[in-house]
């Protein structure tokens, strides 16, 4: 069974997930990159894995912050990104000017990828699942029981929506259409703060579970 570990920086503290399983290969992968490079770099090393991938969920600059020292050091490390995230990603600059943050470089995305995309990892596939709404091109990553949600949904949350090319009427659907029809038992690796289960979010979310407050 593949390893989890949750890597969160300082700053806006938005996690990475590394996902691993020794007893399989060496390799591993990287959900999101906000930061936490010398320590994710220390685990590698330590661990002696080898970084193949990087999943972004989204192009704010809090979840790409990290993207440009890691191609420093990784340059064979393959970057995913929604190709519908791709005029965001170009505008990181004009993102980190409106929060006052320093400005973040961007890198070349290797591929920009929508729902038709799946990869092998590990004896399992990751699936895309297109989740507009956070922003244009939010993707949530569904790999065995994990998904990977990025700003999407959070624990008894979901992600904000008055960002540019945030839509709520997006994120409704993405999360009651997309998301909870996944198997309760999913567990949610989250953008920010605590991770949750596809089944806790149908009953407690504030917004769209079966006991929201704000429906």
């Amino acid at each position: 069974m593949a390893t989890v570990k949750k890597f969160i920086p300082m700053e806006f503290a938005a996690n990475n997930y590394l996902v691993y399983d020794k007893n399989i290969t060496n390799e591993a992968i990287l959900f999101d990159c906000a930061g936490s490079n010398e320590e994710i770099f220390n685990f590698l090393e330590k661990e002696g894995l080898n970084l193949k991938y990087i999943f972004i969920t989204h192009a704010h600059f809090d979840h790409v912050g990290g993207l440009k020292g890691v191609k420093e050091k990784y340059p064979d490390v393959k970057v995913f990104m929604s190709k519908d995230d791709k005029l965001l990603y170009e505008n990181l600059a004009v993102q980190c000017d409106l929060f006052g943050h320093r400005r973040v470089e961007t890198v070349e995305i290797d591929e920009f990828i929508d729902d038709s995309f799946i990869m092998d990892f590990l004896g399992e596939k990751i699936k895309v699942i297109s989740t507009p709404g956070h922003s244009k091109g939010s993707l949530c990553y569904l790999f065995s029981d994990n998904l990977f949600a990025g700003d999407t949904l959070f624990l008894e949350e979901i992600g904000r929506c008055d960002l540019p090319t945030g839509n709520f009427k997006e994120i409704e659907h993405s999360i009651k259409e997309k998301l909870f029809k996944l198997g309760d038992n999913i567990k949610v690796f989250t953008g920010h703060g605590d991770n949750t289960t596809i089944g806790h979010e149908k009953i407690h979310n504030a917004y769209f579970g079966q006991n929201s407050i704000y429906s």
